[in-house]
């Protein structure tokens, strides 16, 4: 018997409606019952699905149970990392390697309940492009868990604009334009609603079930919230500065340059017309350092900006998201109706009724003049 031949994968992407993207470290004792509760939840959906699952160079038994579980479950892909790289490169190779319609950001502790994506895939077909799981009711202890969450989801939601309750919540579900528009690096799979509000996404935040742990021990602690803190730093840098960094730089260049030189001019005026001395003024230290700083940020400003602008040209990346686009199909001269200028319109008198116009006989031609 001939086995078939291996589908297409552009096949296999078009018929995908669904990725479930999941990072692993360490759950060689969850993945035997997550994989499972994730088939539960979504075959009654009737959706064609995948399991992406992310090995981030497990110390333990992980792959080898990813390797069993794959060998029976042709819905699953196992991707393992060369080593540790972290759940950030880990959910960005998920994304990268999801050929679904839509995608779902899930751990693998099991704290995450599957049965909530169906109804966040609902609310995703509500028009919104991503859907993000606030877990209401934490099972997490709450000085090293709750706590540091609760403190990095009100600053976050303050200086990024985007509102939510809760950041550190994996469960999402995203549409496919989304998830692969996003570049995540160092901690920044926390900020993944804030970058997809950047290139205009509809956002939403849903009440999803949270379990307590049941196997292993956490690997987040008080200590990221620093972390957290400087990669938010960076994201509110390419929220708001990418394409124009000159203008962080140069106006922070021109206020100091400024200063240094108003306080340099002062100085020469007491010089000349006061007779001061001015070699033990510090103020004079000052000025000048005022004028070098502004003039090396003003430089550094420029040259951001051209680093900007090659990093968006060599990417061939757009300072724009586009939603939806109209485009018709052309069209060409020879199909087009005919114009009728103003001089082919027959005249006809208001008053002259159809019949008349019937009935009238056209004017003989004026004779022509005596030739010279």
């Amino acid at each position: 018997m001939t086995s078939p031949a291996p589908a297409d994968p552009a096949e296999v992407e078009r018929r995908l409606d669904l990725s479930v993207v999941i990072p692993v470290y360490n759950e060689e004792e969850s993945l035997p019952r997550l994989v499972p509760e994730i088939h539960r939840a979504l075959r009654p959906t009737g959706l064609d699905y995948e399991i992406v699952l992310v090995d981030d160079g497990s110390k333990d038994r992980s792959f080898a149970v990813l390797e069993r579980l794959a060998a029976d479950d042709p819905a699953l892909v196992v991707v393992r990392f060369r080593r540790n790289f972290g759940q950030t490169a880990a959910m960005q190779a998920g994304l990268d390697h999801a050929r679904g319609a839509r995608v779902a950001l899930m751990d693998a502790d099991l704290q995450n309940d599957p049965a909530d994506i169906p109804m966040m895939l609902a609310r995703l077909d509500d028009g919104y492009d991503l859907v993000a799981g606030w877990r209401a009711n934490r099972q997490d202890a709450f000085v090293n868990r709750k706590l540091p969450s609760m403190i990095a989801n009100k600053l976050i939601s303050r200086t990024t604009g985007v509102e939510l309750h809760d950041y550190g919540c994996t469960l999402k579900v995203m549409t496919r334009e989304v998830a692969k528009d996003l570049r995540l690096y160092g901690e920044m799979h926390r900020f993944i609603p804030a970058v997809a509000d950047w290139s205009g996404a509809r956002i939403l935040e849903v009440k999803v079930n949270h379990r307590a742990r049941q196997f292993g021990v956490s690997k987040y602690g008080i200590s990221r919230t620093i972390r957290v803190v400087l990669d938010l730093l960076v994201v509110l840098f390419i929220q708001r500065y990418l394409v124009k960094p000159v203008q962080v730089f140069g106006l922070a260049g021109l206020v100091s340059g400024g200063l240094g030189f108003f306080i340099c001019f002062v100085l020469a005026l007491q010089k000349v017309f006061g007779d001061a001395t001015l070699a033990d003024r510090p103020m004079l230290l000052l000025g000048v350092l005022l004028i070098i700083v502004g003039v090396q940020l003003v430089s550094m400003g420029l040259l951001a900006d051209l680093m900007a602008r090659t990093y968006h040209e060599s990417q061939d990346k757009r300072p724009y998201t586009v939603r939806t686009a109209i485009v018709g199909a052309g069209s060409r001269a020879a199909e087009l109706p005919e114009r009728t200028t103003a001089a082919e319109i027959p005249s006809a008198k208001p008053d002259a009724a159809p019949e008349d116009a019937a009935d009238a006989t056209p004017a003989e031609p004026a004779d022509p003049p005596p030739s010279a």
